[in-house]
């Protein structure tokens, strides 16, 4: 007899190493419920991934268009000093440099604007914390309690974030 015939599985001898022989019952269904939880393990790791992508995108989006929140912020005070310039000048009868400074201050919004950078309206506008730091309380019988009746600072907010809310004064009461 050949070595070849001789290896050669029979009926009553143990299966091979490799090959497969019919499972018991009992470790069919183990062998069926180690399946399913692969599976399971490899869906949720699937979905995992996915929102992890749609997260990161988000992320990305909001760097994108926040990018130039603390350039701003820091530009504000450029832009109030600025404000502040133009108006002493006008009151030292200097209209023609007055004149000059305002139209830079709105060349300056415009470029501000141009990325997002806007102001917020508070004047007449109903307190909204969100948006107003309220400064003190002014009694008026012309507005409804609770309304912004004084801007001293101009706030500035970028797309829907607050850069600086506007420092104002509430009507009260008289």
């Amino acid at each position: 007899m050949s070595d070849a015939h001789r290896h050669e599985a029979t009926p009553d001898s143990d299966p091979a190493p490799g090959t497969t022989a019919e499972a018991p019952p009992a470790d069919l269904s183990a062998l069926t419920r180690e399946r399913d939880e692969a599976r399971d393990q490899v869906l949720r790791t699937r979905a995992e991934f996915v929102n992890y992508q749609k997260r990161t995108k988000q992320q990305a989006e909001a760097d994108r268009l926040y990018a130039v929140g603390d350039l701003g912020r820091d530009l504000l005070d450029v832009l109030d000093n600025l404000q502040r310039a133009a108006d002493a000048l006008r009151s030292s009868a200097q209209e023609g440099i007055a004149s000059g400074l305002d139209i830079v201050h709105k060349q300056f919004l415009a470029v501000l604007a141009k990325y997002g950078v806007e102001p917020i309206e508070a004047l007449g506008q109903p307190f909204d914390p969100n948006f107003h730091e309220a400064l003190m309380q002014q009694p008026s019988a012309d507005a409804p309690e609770g309304t912004v009746v004084a801007e001293l600072g101009k706030g500035y907010k970028i797309h829907d974030r607050v850069l600086r809310p506007s420092k104002v004064a509430v009507s009260v009461k008289p």
